[in-house]
């Protein structure tokens, strides 16, 4: 199997992990806060399942267009598999993985795009199971390579905070030694405590 066929199958898996968290969420869940401290529950499944939508567009060529809108109705597991399997199928058309992905920020080859998509979902998977009570001990596979992308990938200039129109937060100090995804949470600048 090919590096490119194992990136496609650890983003199927990401996605059944944050599919499987949506699932679990209780009605009475959706006002929750989260750790992304400008949604709660409802708002943070529909930025997901939004999110994995424009990560599809952008795959297949498209521009990003995030509209604001109500994306997961009442079926928030109906919605978010709908666009879960709509961004597994663009990856699988021929010549996907050959394409660069252009972006706001410039144009990246198809495994950063793939490795930033797991990530995303990784990073939102903790915050789903963080905000809802689920096990955040998740997926280390999937952890170890969202740490190791942030890593290279989350410069100092893409961080600051929300009322300055930043999405990702400053990195939070955390003893090195801390579960994993409370490393991954932390980088990802949220405090996972």
């Amino acid at each position: 199997m090919s590096s490119s066929d194992d990136n496609l199958d650890l983003l199927e898996r990401a996605l059944a992990q944050v599919g499987a968290l949506i699932a679990a969420i209780r009605p009475e869940q959706a006002e929750l806060p989260t750790p992304c401290r400008s949604w709660d529950v409802r708002a943070l499944v529909n930025h997901v399942t939004d999110e994995v939508h424009q990560f599809a567009v952008v795959t297949a060529g498209g521009k990003r267009e995030h509209l604001g809108l109500d994306v997961i109705g009442d079926d928030w597991s109906g919605a978010f598999r709908g666009v879960a399997d709509e961004l597994l199928e663009v990856w699988r058309r021929p010549g996907s993985l050959d394409r660069s992905q252009h972006l706001s920020v410039g144009d990246f080859p198809p495994s950063w795009a793939v490795g930033q998509q797991i990530t995303e979902l990784t990073v939102h998977a903790w915050d789903i199971a963080k905000a809802t009570g689920q096990p955040t001990d998740l997926d280390p596979e999937l952890g170890e390579l969202a740490l190791a992308w942030a890593g290279d990938n989350l410069r100092p200039e893409y961080r600051g905070d929300e009322s300055e129109g930043y999405q990702i937060g400053p990195e939070v100090e955390i003893n090195p030694d801390a579960p994993l995804y409370e490393r991954l949470a932390a980088i990802g600048g949220r405090d996972p405590h």
